[in-house]
């Protein structure tokens, strides 16, 4: 081939990107050549590629529509069992009929709490959610999930230590990483032993500020430490609480929606801790 003949198809291969990144590539009148051959294989793999594009948009589109129409229709009946099964627990004189009600209202907390995690979770690993992250300061978040757990700590007498800086900025949603740290946060408290404390504390490095949930609890075996972000995923000894073994999992799919990531440190009988890093950015 001609200098001037390499340069042609130089030039025209650089239309042809050009013009499919401005989504403007059409294919020239074809003829035997090797240049039009492969602008012939060129315009099929863009059609494959524009219809499998078409075809995640619609399943992410009916997935949308599946779960706003899941999370509406359970809504309404699993309030009313809430309601008829308070009523009940008033009503009922006996100690059996009453641990009966009791019961029925604890399962349906439950149940509800599991769809509400579900719904999240697909929301989230369809992109249906938007995450936006923007500068925010660390510590009114962590002050937000010791008053969401102050509750459930009392009862066992355990202390929550909020150490966080009130100076502490990072880039975060501030709704979906409040959850994320809640998530951990009631673990903690969860699996922690009657008058032991958590402790939160917050540290500043180059690129991320990592928030870190300590306790006293029991620990995670390390051979199942690389598994506790699994969706329903409980170890042996955690079987013994309440819960479904969704929380972590929603907690990672929150952080790494941001571009941060979750990390554990743990040993059997001395605790866990969990160290979220978030971008500073």
């Amino acid at each position: 081939m001609s200098l001037f003949g390499t340069n042609s198809t130089l030039e025209r291969l650089n239309q042809i990107l050009d013009d499919t990144m401005n989504g403007t590539f059409e294919e020239s009148r074809y003829d035997e050549s090797q240049l039009s051959r492969l602008e012939s294989k060129w315009m099929r793999y863009l059609t494959a590629s524009q219809r499998s594009l078409r075809q995640v948009e619609e399943e992410r589109a009916s997935i949308k529509e599946l779960v706003t129409d899941i999370s509406h229709q359970t809504k309404t009946p699993l309030s009313n069992i809430m309601l008829y099964s308070q009523l009940l627990q008033e009503q009922v004189q006996d100690e059996d009929s009453k641990k009966l009600a009791e019961q029925i209202h604890r399962q349906s907390e439950k149940l509800q709490f599991l769809i509400q995690s579900l719904i999240k979770t697909s929301r989230l690993e369809s992109g249906t959610f938007q995450i936006k992250p923007q500068k925010n300061k660390v510590f009114p978040m962590t002050q937000d999930i010791v008053r969401e757990s102050e509750k459930k700590a009392a009862a066992k007498q355990i202390t929550i230590e909020n150490q966080v800086s009130e100076a502490m900025t990072a880039s975060f949603d501030k709704k979906w990483t409040t959850e994320a740290l809640f998530n951990i946060l009631d673990n903690a408290v969860k699996y922690s032993p009657p008058h032991s404390q958590v402790t939160i504390t917050a540290e500043a490095y180059e690129i991320y500020a990592a928030v870190k949930i300590r306790d006293q609890g029991q620990g995670i075996a390390e051979e199942e430490i690389p598994r506790v972000f699994g969706r329903f995923y409980r170890g042996e000894d955690a079987r013994l609480e309440e819960g479904i073994g969704i929380g972590l999992y929603l907690s990672r799919q929150i952080i790494e929606a941001q571009s941060g990531y979750i990390t554990v440190h743990s040993q059997l009988g001395k605790g866990s801790e969990f160290q979220v890093y978030l971008l500073r950015l």
